[in-house]
């Protein structure tokens, strides 16, 4: 052992990858070449020093005993995790012999399947993109989290823009809408505590009582996919009391007088039955947001989360609670307005990254990652022959997983994953290649809760055989004989095309972050990146689709009420230690979460002879799973929820919570409907409501990016 005097450290600025709106700023301290400790950076303002409990323990992550590190190639049935170690050469040659074959014949048979386990623009769609437009792959529609509720923001706002999250500090309302912020949007909750120590009034709209509901002033408990109620009915207060600023509205809006007679439809009383709550709470929150017309009573801001958009009309509501600060004027001020995402601020050179002039002139039929299951089942031609799994593990992930397994069962399917471990997912493939992680490759970010740019250096040396996606797909394309110079960039270079010379690389690389040029009050003068130049409450595009031009409350495809087989409503937000299905393989992390668990209200429990700790069976036409259950008012009379998101074989039977979500689609953006979502539950009676049983080990169960 060196003694300390002897030992190295240096520190590496990166910056976190994970599917977070924050983007944190990273110090890796390294000492002789191996990470010790990962902290947030304090020279980046927003960071400010503090990391997650997930990022914080990030060289657990790295350094996992179950990490992979050589490829391997499957040795027993599909599903089983039966694999053999080869070499690269092994991998990558039979690889491309089996690809080649089908690309020459049909190529859109091959299916890339990747979304946000990196956030990365480089390690996400930068070479990976060039080798799938070369071939003519098909393409996939990246749907799986965000795409109803940005679509709703882009029909509205003109793009995924919003107010600067560090002026939440300077509102005197914040309505935190959809959003666990205190375990999802850390460093927001650190502006909104600040905004309350000088006198803020916090509101939490959400179905479920959270942690971050608990330390609001008040908390809203709507039913699921009912935002778009509760924001009409708001409008329609605004409208009748007058509470409006009229100058904004005539300079700033299109569609006002339609919006008007649209809010009108809607007075709280109306509301207040779709939404499940008291009319005296939609009178109060009303009155509340209307004082802050003009500034007068303080900035009024909204942080809105996308847990709201995965219900049927999840883009309506979006579309409506963004229209909400345009009638009192809040985007005049710094600290008014509203915040889903930032990420449509970003200058990204998306073409230079991804290439799509590689495509040739063909246009590749496109499929919807969020229908996987069904896609993979699809006999019609072209059948998907070949899928390559990178940055994602949809077997857990993706909605009815009982047909996303059957596809990736399928014998004649030809199935690789890049990965960090032996997911769900990983053990459907045919070969397994061992990925790096954030601390072991180049990667540039832009965000969508900040407005900095982030570079993330190398700290280490890939772990044992460990190469990054780039150059996975660089080293498949050379074997299947595809154009050197396609796919020439290195890792560094790929992050100074990110932004090009609209971001100062110089400062990325001596700061390891570097500020976008925004105004404080983006739209305190209009400027809307919208065809008119102004917030659309009529969007002329939807129209022309067919759609409501206006926002509109649409009742969810399984609404509560709508079945008496399955008479609750199921929503399953992710674990407060776990994001989606990454860190669930962390030993300490997983040790916090202990099990899959199932809030229900007392009320449900007693009328199903349900108690506290005890295991339960939950069930609807799609499917069951078994889980502990939590006898808690966190959840609220007729909704429970299915805290996420579990490897499948980590659990009770070897399913999670996606069993019973199903492949229904939102009103617009082509999204999951992942709560919208009808159930019942039981004791289950094989374990007789025993509270002892217990999760089986974890075993050889690792984790997705």
């Amino acid at each position: 052992m060196h003694s300390t005097d002897t030992m190295q450290a240096i520190q590496v600025r990166g910056a976190c990858p994970h599917d977070c709106p924050d983007t944190c700023a990273l110090l890796t301290t390294v000492v002789d070449g191996v990470a010790t400790k990962v902290q947030g950076n304090p020279d980046h303002a927003h960071t400010g020093g503090v990391l997650c409990t997930k990022v914080s323990r990030y060289t657990e992550r790295s350094y996992h005993p179950d990490r992979l590190l050589q490829p391997l190639r499957r040795s027993g049935p599909k599903g089983a995790g039966q694999f053999t170690p080869v070499s690269w050469d092994e991998a990558l040659d039979e690889i491309a012999a089996r690809l080649a074959p089908i690309a020459a014949r049909e190529p859109e048979a091959i299916l890339p399947y990747s979304y946000a386990g990196t956030m990365g623009l480089v390690q996400g769609e930068s070479i990976a993109a060039r080798f799938f437009h070369t071939l003519g792959a098909s393409l996939l529609d990246r749907t799986i989290c965000a795409s109803a509720g940005a679509e709703g923001l882009t029909q509205t706002l003109g793009s995924k823009v919003g107010m600067k999250v560090e002026f939440f500090a300077e509102s005197k309302l914040i309505l935190i809408w959809g959003s666990n912020a205190i375990a999802s949007s850390l460093h927001f909750w650190r502006y909104a505590q600040q905004a309350k120590r000088d006198g803020a009034r916090l509101v939490c709209i959400d179905p479920r009582r959270t942690e971050t509901a608990d330390k609001c002033h008040e908390h809203i408990a709507l039913r699921p996919g009912t935002d778009a109620a509760l924001a009409l009915a708001l409008m329609h207060e605004l409208v009748v009391h007058d509470w409006l600023d009229h100058d904004y509205l005539r300079a700033h809006t299109l569609g006002w007088e339609a919006m008007r007679a649209r809010a009108l439809e809607w007075p709280p009383a109306r509301a207040a039955e779709v939404c499940g709550i008291a009319v005296e709470q939609i009178e109060r929150l009303a009155r509340d947001y209307g004082a802050c017309r003009h500034g007068h009573g303080g900035p009024a801001a909204i942080r809105l989360n996308y847990g709201m958009q995965r219900a049927r009309g999840g883009g309506n509501a979006t579309r409506a609670v963004a229209s909400l600060p345009a009638l009192i004027g809040a985007w005049r001020h710094r600290g008014g307005g509203m915040l889903l995402s930032s990420s449509g601020q970003f200058p990204v050179d998306r073409a230079a990254l991804q290439r799509p002039d590689l495509l040739a002139g063909r246009r590749p039929r496109t499929i919807n990652m969020s229908t996987i299951g069904d896609a993979l089942l699809d006999e019609g031609a072209p059948k998907i022959e070949a899928v390559i799994v990178y940055n994602s593990n949809p077997v857990a992930v993706a909605p009815e997983s009982a047909k996303v397994v059957r596809g990736f069962a399928r014998e004649d399917l030809f199935t690789v994953v890049l990965e960090h471990f032996q997911t769900d997912t990983a053990d459907y493939a045919d070969f397994i290649l061992p990925a790096t992680t954030q601390l072991e490759h180049w990667d540039i970010h832009g965000t969508y809760g900040h407005t900095d740019v982030m570079l993330n250096r190398p700290a280490i040396a890939p772990l044992g055989q460990a190469r990054p996606n780039t150059q996975i797909f660089r080293d498949l394309a050379r074997r299947m004989g595809l154009p050197d110079a396609s796919f020439a960039d290195d890792d560094e270079a790929l992050c100074r095309m990110a932004f090009g010379a609209r971001v100062d690389f110089g400062r990325l690389l001596r700061d390891g972050f570097a500020p976008l040029a925004i105004d404080d009050a983006p739209f305190a003068h209009g400027g809307f990146p919208t065809p008119s130049g102004r917030c659309e409450f009529f969007s002329a595009r939807l129209a022309a689709q067919g759609l409501d031009g206006l926002p509109q409350h649409l009742p969810n495809h399984e609404a509560i009420g709508s079945s008496a087989l399955y008479p609750l409503a199921m929503i399953s937000p992710p674990a407060r230690n776990f994001l989606n299905s990454s860190f669930v393989n962390v030993t300490s992390l997983r040790a916090i979460e202990g099990e899959q668990l199932l809030e229900i209200h007392p009320d449900d429990a007693a009328a199903r002879g349900i108690a506290d700790g005890g295991i339960v069976r939950v069930f609807n036409a799609r499917g069951a799973y078994r889980c502990r259950a939590v006898v808690s008012t966190r959840a609220r009379i007729g909704v429970v929820h299915g805290l996420g998101i579990w490897w499948r074989k980590l659990g009770l039977d070897g399913r999670n919570v996606n069993e019973l979500t199903s492949q229904a689609l939102t009103d617009m953006g082509r999204a999951p409907t992942f709560y919208d979502c009808l159930v019942e539950v039981s004791p289950d009676v094989g374990a007789g409501g025993d509270s002892s049983a217990t999760m089986p080990s974890s075993g050889s169960g690792r984790l997705n990016r």
